[in-house]
């Protein structure tokens, strides 16, 4: 048997590969477990500095594996418990992305659907093939798609999110970056190029400096200006004090490159 989650290491850069491209890379059991036993390895990672999510074959992803969702509605008495635990589950995962120390890249190219849209929105950045369509098109068989939508929202303007969520209509690539979904499109045979390229830039930075930056980006979201200025401006007091960027701002100073090593 195949794997399911193929991971690559090189020169600080993690990739991850959705591998199930038969099932269009749904998100089944099997690859939510997958998914967290590799966030929870990349969490304690100290050579990762960035991750790519990609997926194989035709398609990113195109949400949960349906097959598996009604085989278990079949089974006596068991629909309401697996159904709360798999949504728990994925919950799980949506999170455990945003509290990765590492800044984590979505690559999608065919089609992201339900979850995997939802995939998309959860990441920190995400490079797309031009040609990719987005769809949280749950009501379209009569389940709201009510997980995607918490991301969904976070990402794009709410008429946006909402015509999406309530039309089951699919964006393309043009209108995605527009409302922020994606950071960029590039043709499908310069994916890997491009991601990887800017994947670089932020592996080149001090990891423990965009470590800070990643869980202060997402914790100052919720809080009000005064809270969030409050707090941001705690974390750049320790920012300051880091020996990094004593030396960093140093060589600015004296118009050299930094030396960290």
């Amino acid at each position: 048997m195949p794997e399911i989650l193929l991971r690559d290491d090189a020169d600080g850069i993690t990739t991850l590969t959705l591998n199930t491209p038969d099932k269009l890379n749904a998100l089944s059991d099997e690859m939510l477990a997958a998914l967290q036993g590799q966030f929870d390895a990349l969490k304690i990672d100290r050579d990762s500095r960035v991750v790519i999510l990609r997926g194989s074959g035709k398609a990113f992803c195109a949400g949960h594996d349906l097959k598996q969702m009604q085989a278990a509605r079949q089974a006596p008495d068991a629909g309401r418990t697996y159904f709360k635990d798999l949504f728990e589950r994925c919950s799980r995962v949506m999170l455990a992305i945003q509290a990765l120390p590492q800044p984590i890249i979505a690559q999608p190219h065919g089609i992201a659907t339900a979850a995997g849209c939802q995939l998309v929105a959860t990441c920190d950045m995400a490079v797309a093939a031009i040609g990719t369509r987005f769809g949280v098109n749950g009501v379209n068989i009569g389940l709201f798609c009510s997980t995607p939508m918490v991301a969904l929202t976070r990402n794009v303007p709410a008429k946006a999110a909402f015509e999406m969520l309530t039309t089951g209509q699919f964006i393309e690539t043009e209108r995605a970056e527009r409302i922020g979904l994606i950071n960029r499109a590039v043709p499908h045979d310069m994916l890997d190029d491009e991601t990887r390229a800017l994947a670089r830039i932020i592996a080149d930075k001090r990891a423990a400096v965009v470590k800070i930056g990643k869980e202060a980006f997402y914790a100052q979201r919720s809080l009000t200006p005064a809270a969030a200025y409050e707090y941001a401006g705690a974390v750049m007091v320790e920012n300051m004090l880091f020996k990094d960027t004593e030396e960093g701002i140093a060589a600015f100073l004296e118009k050299r490159s930094p030396n960290w090593d």
